[in-house]
């Protein structure tokens, strides 16, 4: 009877013995072939005697999967190694697109088995304190195969959502400009004199760690065995240990355990999901001349969340902003019965304000296509209407917001005038 071939995705750590798992060290031992990157390879040498071995290098993980899954279809058990944990940044996604592009089953001949370990990201964290107590993400740097629009938009995403970002793959002899970029990035939210750590090779014989700010950041002794942590707004470096505060002084007066005027322990904060709601409901009553895009700018959320909340409170008749939503599917015939409005104003706006406005008649509105086309005097404004994900009525500034995917204004349509019959007449209609 033929022995049924096995795959091992191994993830051994930093590549000190003491942090490899004994499920990993197990894995490598009942293997008959270990398949790895060579310097993977160096790490875990002392185990391999006796045992097949073969080496791959730096930009042939697809050949390490094939290699993999050859030898597995012998009824070998193959060590596919990785240090720090396989499948973040390592072999698990590329060996498993290879077996089902090969038309492999998890109930096929060939068994599979993942053993994850400690990633880069912790072993470097562990050794520079508590950076990563909230919230945290991971981007690599590596544009190799991953274009670098989409790595800026994930470093902007990142920077604005105040994430401790980890930083994979940040510099290489050939890749010297993407720190810079990046730093550049995060610079645009984060205070030059943000903590960052930058740890090499850790848990390795040349370890070796840095503590800087941001503003030193692209400057510092930075390689591929190097991964970066930059923390957020409330980060703080202290007796050379790295800190990201959880949060509890939000609730507690210096961490005693007694909460805060308003808060309560174990239930969501004043400003959790609903209490934000009516900070705001209390903000905008005691602020009346405040707009709307000034009020999500202030608690910093993009407009859909303001005006959901709003939409809330339409039954409270002290709310100065009475929000409904309407059916998104029907935007070219809202956009269309607009047409009849003998005046109006459109507002392109950006996140933070009106950006471009401009006064017309509403049978200047034409539509042609996905484009909606605007003519007012010497102005002339095309609009994406694909990229209309909700519409919602204010009904006392009798206005129509048009937001995007992103939940941010794409444009508004406001009535011009004394009168609003217009108005009302297309919020009954429209309004769900």
């Amino acid at each position: 009877m033929n022995k049924r071939g096995k795959i091992l995705l191994v993830g051994f750590g930093p590549g000190s013995e003491e942090q490899m798992t004994l499920r990993a060290r197990a894995a490598i031992e009942e293997s008959d072939v270990v398949i790895g990157y060579s310097t993977y390879i160096k790490l875990v040498e002392h185990l391999l005697s006796g045992k097949e071995v073969v080496r791959k290098g730096m930009t042939e993980e697809i050949d390490r999967s094939i290699e993999a899954l050859e030898q597995a279809k012998l009824g070998k058990t193959v060590a596919l190694i990785s240090s720090g944990d396989i499948g973040v940044y390592g072999m698990a996604g590329p060996t498993y697109e290879v077996l089902l592009q090969s038309g492999w089953t998890p109930n096929s001949e060939i068994e599979v088995e993942v053993i994850p370990g400690t990633t880069a990201l912790n072993a470097a964290a562990s050794l520079v304190g508590a950076p990563l107590t909230h919230d945290f993400c991971a981007i690599s740097l590596s544009d190799l195969l991953t274009p670098w629009p989409q790595i800026a938009r994930r470093l902007e995403a990142a920077a604005r959502g105040n994430f401790v970002v980890a930083l994979y793959n940040p510099k290489s002899g050939r890749r010297t400009e993407q720190i810079v970029e990046a730093q550049r990035i995060l610079l645009q939210y984060r205070a030059p004199s943000t903590p960052v750590a930058i740890v090499k090779s850790a848990y390795r014989k040349r370890q070796s760690i840095q503590q800087v700010e941001l503003a030193q950041m692209s400057r510092c002794d930075i390689g591929m065995l190097s991964t970066v942590i930059i923390g957020n707004s409330d980060s703080y470096w202290q007796e050379g240990l790295m800190i990201t505060p959880r949060g509890y002084s939000n609730k507690y007066q210096n961490l005693t355990g007694e909460a805060h005027a308003g808060e309560e322990a174990g239930r969501s904060l004043s400003l959790g999901l609903e209490g934000w709601q009516t900070a705001l409901h209390h903000h905008l009553l005691a602020n009346p001349d405040e707009t709307l895009p000034e009020a999500a700018t202030l608690f910093d959320v993009p407009m859909a969340a303001l005006l959901a909340a709003l939409a809330n409170r339409e039954d409270d008749p002290a709310c100065r902003f009475q929000v409904v939503q309407a059916p998104t599917e029907k935007s070219r015939q809202l956009l269309t019965h607009c047409k009849g409005w003998p005046d109006l104003c459109v507002a392109l706006q950006q996140p933070n304000g009106v950006s471009a406005q401009i006064g017309l008649k509403g049978e200047a509105l034409q539509i042609e296509g996905d484009t909606l086309l605007l003519s007012g005097g010497s102005s002339q404004l095309q609009i994406d209407l694909s990229r209309i994900d909700s519409i919602w009525f204010v009904q006392n500034e009798q206005s129509i917001h048009f937001l995007d995917q992103q939940g941010n204004s794409q444009f508004q349509l406001s009535q011009q005038g004394a009168g609003s019959a217009h108005y009302q007449q297309t919020l009954q209609q429209f309004a769900q």
